[in-house]
């Protein structure tokens, strides 16, 4: 993904005069040909994140479209004060990019981990929280960002993120708050988001093998939700997983429930379905290691998960195990 949002950037700045690139002292090399053409619209902020949210905010007030990148942890956490006064009090249309989202930098313990970003953001007032699934979604969710009007946090993959769409995305399909079904089913729907929308197909094909049939949808934007296709997730299945690397407290999880939460009395009376959330435990993870380990540890693998999930279906395909992946 750092690589698409290297060359998506360039491509923008070339149609938008408006974009500008600002970097915490990171992806330097990365950024070569974005410097090299638009030298005077680049800006090194140095390891001094919440300083650099301030000075986006500053040229978002000016008329420009400001784009911070760094490490998911260090332009969240470090910064959330800033975040919340400077460009959402304020609603600022500055892109935050956050580079490793979950446990993407594993080997480099929990300091780097971003488990907890989603929840922290989300609940911030004008903010739009996207996690694209690959980099196709990452193409079109740039575009629309840097369009929007109010603060966006981009919350992106490392390397290798399989391709989950076989083809670009058009307006018409991509839409911040417009979740995209990747694939069709009728027992059970998987709302995943992120970088484990690949995986979240992998567990679909590993219940399709013990005979349910399950509709797996990326749902790139956790704020705003996709209202209309949870209220007819809900009344249609009799079980809605929601799939993410991060925190089972919330993320994608905790979005949803508090969704079905205030909806428990029109939704009950129809019949609703039973929500159960895969996510990283409420724990920090004293392992380092890659990011393939962290998700054994943590019941993230395809295998883990449909078991999980056939379980809370009541029984159905029991018999998954790991080394059925």
């Amino acid at each position: 993904m750092r690589n698409t949002f290297a060359k998506t950037l360039l491509d923008l700045a070339r149609r938008d005069p408006r974009v500008v690139m600002l970097s915490a002292d990171i992806g330097n090399r990365l950024f070569d040909e974005f410097k090299a053409e638009f030298p005077q619209r680049f800006h090194n902020c140095g390891v001094a994140e919440a300083n650099m949210i301030g000075v986006a905010a500053g040229m978002a007030m000016c008329g420009l479209r400001p784009i911070v990148y760094t490490i998911a942890p260090f332009v969240t956490t470090r910064c959330l004060e800033q975040i919340r006064v400077d460009l959402c009090y304020h609603h600022q249309p500055v892109v935050i990019a956050g580079v490793g989202a979950g446990l993407s930098y594993g080997e480099l313990g929990a300091t780097h981990h971003a488990c907890e970003d989603i929840a922290m953001l989300r609940c911030l007032p004008g903010m739009t929280v996207v996690c694209p699934a690959d980099c196709i979604e990452l193409r079109a969710a740039m575009a629309a960002a840097v369009m929007h009007h109010g603060p966006v946090y981009l919350r992106l993959g490392k390397k290798g993120e399989p391709d989950v769409h076989g083809g670009e995305l058009d307006a018409s399909t991509f839409a911040l708050g417009k979740a995209i079904t990747l694939r069709p089913g009728r027992d059970v729907c998987l709302l995943a988001t992120g970088n484990l929308v690949a995986g979240t197909l992998e567990v679909a094909d590993l219940l399709q093998r013990r005979g349910v049939s399950a509709q797996v949808v990326s749902m790139h934007t956790v704020k705003p939700l996709d209202e209309a296709m949870l209220a007819e997730s809900f009344a249609r299945f009799g079980l809605v997983v929601t799939i993410e690397e991060h925190s089972v407290i919330g993320g994608l999880g905790g979005a949803v429930a508090e969704w079905l939460a205030d909806r428990a009395l029109e939704l009950n009376n129809a019949g609703a379905a039973r929500l159960l959330r895969l996510g990283t435990p409420d724990v920090f993870p004293h392992q380092a290691g890659h990011q393939d380990d962290l998700r054994e540890l943590a019941g993230l693998t395809p295998a883990a998960m449909a078991k999980r999930i056939a379980e809370a279906m009541g029984g159905t395909g029991m018999a998954l195990t790991e080394r059925a992946a």
